[in-house]
């Protein structure tokens, strides 16, 4: 995403979301507790705008997405969003919906890895935001549920039949979307629904301890990496080694590279740039 941006300020602060930038780390928080952190229109539209505004920002090298309590996002809101849903027109819902996929996006296209730390339950419109994020830590308590088929609907919501089978196979996804079935961690991480299992209540610090990680690595290099995962997921051989030729051309010429040959050459970690 281009850095240059208009006459428009940063936004200061976030109405449904807690938000924090420590060392390269932006933690992202939904914070509706009492209601297993359910999602609102309002919600939503702030999960889109804040990730847009952090990806112009040199300063985020890796973002952390937590829910506050004990789960961490039990989807929609029953009442706010399915409930209001029913009275709206065809061209709202449409929007709706589309703004739901920017989400997505938004999470799959930022120039750095996103981490979610996941306790409790994700469901609905929670799994696939964990599903779209790069890496999922989870503690034994997690359980992912794309419940979508359960309220009528078609599971392909929001991208997950796009992204779900290339993270657990054809045959999960096509269980988890259709079914609406539960998945307890221990079969999550099984398929590799999960990245990393974590002792119990441990999930939010290990989410930080691996984005830290990734924080002080070589940023452009994550940033290109990620980049490649999502574009060459439906390109054919001789597309992707191209790109991968012409990306790697261009990362020979950073800083970063030139960094690492002279910390070898000195015997000495990198001082990574990002550049």
């Amino acid at each position: 995403m281009s850095p240059f941006t208009g006459s428009a300020t940063r936004t200061p602060s976030w109405e449904h979301l807690r938000v924090g930038l420590t060392d390269g780390v932006a933690t992202v928080t939904l914070a509706r507790p009492e209601k297993l952190n359910a999602l609102t229109f309002g919600a939503y539209a702030d999960l889109r705008d804040l990730l847009a505004e952090l990806s112009r920002e040199r300063s985020v090298r890796a973002l952390v997405l937590a829910g506050q309590g004990r789960g961490f996002c039990s989807g929609g809101d029953v009442d706010e969003i399915i409930g209001a849903t029913l009275s709206m027109d065809t061209a709202q819902l449409l929007d709706f919906n589309r703004m739901t996929g920017q989400v997505v996006r938004a999470l799959r296209e930022c120039p750095f890895p996103v981490i979610a730390a996941v306790q409790g339950v994700a469901a609905g419109a929670g799994a696939v935001l964990a599903l779209a994020a790069d890496f999922r830590v989870a503690d034994p308590t997690a359980r992912f549920a794309f419940l979508f088929t359960r309220v009528g609907l078609s599971g392909g919501d929001m991208g997950a039949a796009y992204l779900l089978p290339r993270v657990v196979g054809l045959g999960h996804a096509t269980r988890l979307l259709m079914l609406g079935d539960p998945v307890r961690a221990p079969e999550a991480e099984r398929i590799g629904l999960i990245s990393e299992l974590t002792e119990e209540g441990r999930s939010d610090e290990a989410a930080r301890r691996l984005a830290h990680r990734l924080a002080q690595g070589p940023a452009l290099a994550h940033a290109q990496t990620k980049a490649l995962l999502t574009s060459e997921l439906d390109m054919p051989l001789a597309a992707s080694v191209e790109l991968d030729a012409s990306t790697q051309a261009l990362l020979m010429t950073g800083e970063d590279y030139a960094e690492f040959h002279a910390a070898f050459t000195e015997k000495r970690p990198p001082k990574w740039s990002g550049r």
